[in-house]
């Protein structure tokens, strides 16, 4: 099946499945329910390079310490 919004299956399974809630409660619900997905694959990730020795404690205190602000340049 191929749509002419440009949406994969997946995602077209996904907006079926959200016809089916009711409520902001359900929503909510399941906005919790994906981010907790994604928060164990970011954990898995992390795992893996850890795991991998592709990740320390050094890289972590290298980030901490980085400044990553967008210096920015006020007109005068």
């Amino acid at each position: 099946m191929e749509t002419s919004v440009g949406l994969n299956m997946a995602q077209m399974d996904f907006l079926r499945l959200l016809g089916h809630f009711t409520t902001v409660e359900q929503v909510t619900e399941l906005r919790q329910v994906v981010c907790d997905y994604y928060a164990r694959k970011v954990d898995e990730a992390i795992n893996k390079l850890w795991d991998e020795d592709k990740w320390n404690n050094e890289k972590n205190e290298a980030i901490l310490n980085q400044h990553l602000r967008t210096p920015y340049v006020y007109a005068k």
